[in-house]
């Protein structure tokens, strides 16, 4: 395990704060970092972006969480893609 468990509600807190500063009709969109070129066979270590990290948790490449407080569905106001 890379991390001690970390409580759920903390990060929904989190996203709870970041909805609160964002104008209405907004969209809040944040992914993973990339994976940076080392040179022509190889990469860097990979590090997740840190914000990312205090909306969701997630530690993974490749991920994506949208905000979108006033969307009309409720399903869509917080929608988090992991390739």
């Amino acid at each position: 395990m890379r991390y001690a468990p970390i409580d759920n509600k903390l990060f929904i807190a989190n996203r709870e704060k970041l909805i609160k500063q964002l104008k209405p009709g907004s969209i809040a969109i944040l992914v993973s970092n990339d994976l940076m070129p080392k040179g022509a066979d190889g990469f860097f270590p990979w590090r997740q972006n840190p914000d990312l990290f205090y909306l969701t948790g997630v530690d993974q490449e490749e991920t994506f969480l949208i905000l979108f407080p006033d969307a009309p569905l409720e399903e869509w106001k917080e929608i988090l893609f992991c390739a």
